[in-house]
């Protein structure tokens, strides 16, 4: 029944609620873009090379929050200083997540599942979190319900090989049940709201 689930039912949700989702959320869809488009100089979009199921490469989207706005120098200002008014909102509401519908429909991720991270950091894990890739990354998981970015990488990725491990059905319709109430009360948001994790530079032994 678990590989019913895992092999053919999940893939037909996640295609299935993608694509109705972006149905019905393209009108703001549709405001976001352009908005964004204005305010990053014709740049809505985010797009970042990131780890999917097995350690295959793929191009992740998201909305543009922030700006790339530099210093005399040529370097980026700090990410809180890029932000913009519209992008603080976004990211409080994790509205800046909503085009991995896209690749949900491209078949690149799930809707639930561990996050997709640098490749970089690839050759970083232990044998054991490196089990996180053994099914597709998800627009929100069990670590991101559990902590989200206030535990440490070593937390998330027991919780991303947990997931691997009990995927199930009734476990992602609480990990949705948990998302939302995450996303309306903004729960376990990192202090700054702004800033990302630090670098994962492995687990010392």
């Amino acid at each position: 029944m678990k590989k019913l689930y895992s092999v053919i039912l999940k893939p037909l949700f996640d295609f299935l609620i993608a694509l109705v989702g972006l149905l019905i959320i393209s009108p703001l869809f549709i405001f976001l873009i352009i908005s964004l488009f204005i305010l990053n100089k014709g740049k809505p979009f985010f797009y970042q090379l990131r780890a999917g199921k097995n350690g295959k490469l793929f191009t992740i989207i998201k909305f543009k929050t922030m700006t790339d706005k530099t210093d005399n120098q040529g370097n980026l200002l700090p990410a809180m200083e890029r932000v913009t008014k519209i992008g603080k909102i976004c990211r409080k509401l994790s509205l800046d997540e909503l085009p991995q519908l896209i690749n949900i429909l491209k078949g690149d991720m799930s809707l639930i599942g561990p996050r997709p991270l640098l490749p970089e950091y690839l050759e970083r894990y232990t044998n054991t979190q490196n089990m996180r890739h053994n099914v597709l990354p998800g627009i929100t998981g069990w670590a991101q319900v559990n902590g989200r970015n206030t535990i440490s990488w070593e937390q998330k990725f027991e919780y991303d090989v947990y997931y691997v491990k009990h995927q199930s059905l009734p476990l992602d319709f609480k990990i949705i049940l948990k998302t939302i109430d995450k996303v309306i009360n903004r729960k376990d948001i990192n202090n700054s709201e702004t800033l990302d994790m630090p670098e994962f530079k492995g687990t010392k032994a």
